[in-house]
């Protein structure tokens, strides 16, 4: 299902990001009398207000009121520890779908697990032909420290992600964990998560080691729209002219009817947490599908059977989905004629990780993600 904005109306939505009345349709300031010197200024200046609100900002300023923290053991299984997600209900939130991973032996912790971690795991023994069934009795540490799986389905990983061996050393070494304290600027996590391309980041309580949330581009964005408070008008521009997402070419689309397998592994290569889904033919937007996605494990009986279903065609998937809106990685289209401020309105009612640019067929022009539109002001 697919949320379209349309381009009218005014004023912010629920509270959102700019109090500035009705502006249907408009264009960048400055853009009727080409005055591109005031155009550059007032981005410029908008990008100030962000980022100066970001530094007032702590990470526990973002923490939700409540919620909870799924820690794992090193030592326990790790297909133990995916159904463990899926119970404690963690994958369906968006900043929740990463468990941080407590070595006893160190007493500290030593890096994350998160759903689609698991997905790859799959996605190596359907490449090597092993026996996934021993997947059962493999601990997270063994699974992690398999140079197997670390060279082809994990590699894209950021080093500092995980605790592994120093290669060359000789020592049993491992990297630090890479967290951020809940009284440090909100501005300092966003640096970390951009500049180590990452998309969580665990908040620690400074006085011991409690892990207390993730932090993500999306809830950092939630927290945006809900506290920033600006009256001038900033951010009239096109989320095109302001070079926000991935446009044209550059744009990777899966089809309707390829495997899971073959999605999965086109996003590996590229780096991408989702892709559009479009039709063959028509070329037009189906749906979008994301690596998060755990439909065709839920659907299967065991390991084995989870990794059969690689093999399954996301037509067959996508009708299998949860169809609820109101979650992240729900389908939801713009056009490049939207400006900034409304995409900030549009996310203020519906928290999505990202927004599929289309033309007036319907068909794939552009991306833009959460991790854009957060990058876009540093």
């Amino acid at each position: 299902m697919s949320h379209q904005m349309n381009l009218s109306g005014g004023g912010g939505i629920g509270g959102g990001i700019i109090g500035m009345g009705t502006f249907a349709g408009q264009q960048g300031v400055g853009s009727s009398s080409g005055m591109m010197g005031e155009r550059e200024v007032v981005r410029n200046t908008g990008k100030q207000a962000i980022m100066s609100f970001l530094e007032t900002q702590t990470c526990y300023s973002v923490l939700r009121a409540s919620g909870k923290v799924v820690v794992f053991d090193t030592r326990i299984p790790i297909q133990l520890a995916f159904y463990a997600l899926v119970e404690h209900g963690v994958v369906w939130t968006s900043d929740m779908q990463a468990a941080p991973l407590w070595d006893p032996k160190r007493c500290q912790f030593v890096g994350i697990l998160t759903v689609t971690d698991f997905i790859d795991v799959l996605r190596y023994y359907r490449e090597t032909g092993s026996d996934v069934l021993t997947l059962a009795s493999r601990s997270i540490a063994d699974v992690l420290a398999d140079e197997g799986i670390l060279s082809t389905v994990l590699k894209k990983n950021p080093p500092r992600r995980y605790a592994s061996k120093e290669v060359g050393s000789g020592a049993d070494q491992h990297s630090s964990f890479l967290s951020v304290d809940a009284d440090a600027s909100l501005d300092r996590a966003c640096l970390l998560l951009h500049d180590q391309t990452i998309d969580f980041l665990p908040v620690m309580l400074p006085s011991d080691m409690r892990v207390l949330a993730t932090i993500t581009y999306t809830c950092v964005l939630e927290h945006l729209v809900s506290n920033f408070r600006e009256q001038r008008r900033l951010f009239d521009d096109t989320i095109y002219d302001l070079g926000i997402g991935t446009y044209g070419e550059d744009v990777v689309v899966a089809y309707i009817h390829q495997t899971l397998h073959e999605v999965l592994h086109t996003l590996h290569l590229h780096g991408l947490s989702a892709v559009p889904v479009i039709d063959e033919n028509t070329k037009k937007i189906m749906g979008v599908y994301s690596r998060s996605d755990i439909t065709f494990l839920t659907k299967a009986s065991d390991a084995e059977d989870a990794v059969s279903n690689l093999d399954l065609t996301l037509d067959v998937l996508m009708a299998q989905q949860r169809t609820d809106v109101t979650t992240p990685d729900a389908l939801h289209t713009c056009s490049v004629r939207h400006t900034l401020q409304y995409v900030f309105e549009y996310f203020a009612q519906w928290k999505f990780n990202r927004l599929i640019c289309v033309d007036e067929e319907e068909r794939v022009v552009g991306v833009v993600s959460a991790r854009d539109l957060v990058a876009y002001f540093l």
